[in-house]
């Protein structure tokens, strides 16, 4: 963390919590250290100021939000959230459903989790590393898409795998992403994986984000699909006000596993 004789203690340790989360609201740090959100709104303005971190609607972020995180890190980052993730958008599958799988070290923790609860299902995935979760399991009706890879989070893209998806009905689609911009436009990096994530969205009855708190102050640079694309995002803490104002306008429905 920079050193900076112009910081308060109160902001010096903001400065840690946002670097330790990724993300933290005015209301919460305001419990934190027991002041008014006026002050540790102003705490904020004036980290933006130094550029030691990003102010957002509701709460701070930290300045290299922009930048994309390699395959091993993500899946370090957040384990414990992403598996509470994990769980909780497992419970919403039915008996019996199709599902898509999309890439991501957080519907990796999807598929540990549908695998906990051992229900009949029909599993469709471009990763990879889905597959080697769910591989062997006797309820499980797994196909893998075919296609290139492409990575190293082991993800199948191509016209191939969109020829395929676009031959199947899912129940649900369990959708990973990289941020948000400030309107709640849903945003990732790899334009192959945004394609493969819109064409299973197009053919899936319900379409699922699943994605930590990190993800809030976090952009990218193209375009997933808006909130109204959804019907539920499933993360571990609430998202900031700005966000929930959008969701709500769009009927999407948040789901926390804090």
């Amino acid at each position: 963390m920079p050193e900076n004789s112009e910081l308060t203690p109160r902001q010096t340790e903001i400065l840690q919590l946002v670097g330790e989360h990724g993300y933290a609201t005015l209301e919460t740090l305001s419990q934190r250290f027991d002041v008014s959100v006026q002050s540790i709104r102003r705490d904020i303005i004036q980290l933006d100021k130094l550029r030691l971190l990003q102010r957002f609607h509701g709460g701070a972020g930290p300045m290299d939000s922009t930048v994309r995180l390699g395959y091993a890190e993500k899946t370090m980052r957040a384990a414990a959230a992403k598996k509470r993730i994990g769980r909780l958008a497992a419970n919403l599958v039915p008996d019996g459903a199709a599902i898509f799988l999309d890439v991501g070290t957080t519907v990796e923790a999807v598929a540990s989790a549908l695998k906990e609860r051992a229900i009949r299902l029909h599993v469709f995935t471009n990763s990879l590393a889905c597959a080697m979760l769910l591989t062997g399991e006797p309820d499980l009706h797994l196909h893998v898409f075919g296609g290139s890879s492409r990575g190293a989070d082991g993800s199948l893209v191509g016209a191939r795998t969109l020829a395929e998806i676009e031959t199947i009905h899912f129940d649900f689609a369990f959708i990973g992403f990289s941020g948000f911009a400030t309107d709640g436009t849903i945003l990732d990096y790899d334009l192959e994986k945004i394609a493969i994530k819109q064409a299973a969205m197009r053919r899936s009855v319900q379409s699922v984000l699943v994605g930590d708190h990190s993800k809030f102050a976090r952009k990218a640079i193209a375009t997933v699909g808006s909130p109204r694309d959804f019907s539920h995002l499933v993360t571990d803490l609430a998202p900031p006000d700005f966000l929930l104002s959008s969701f709500a306008k769009a009927k999407l429905e948040v789901v926390e596993a804090g």
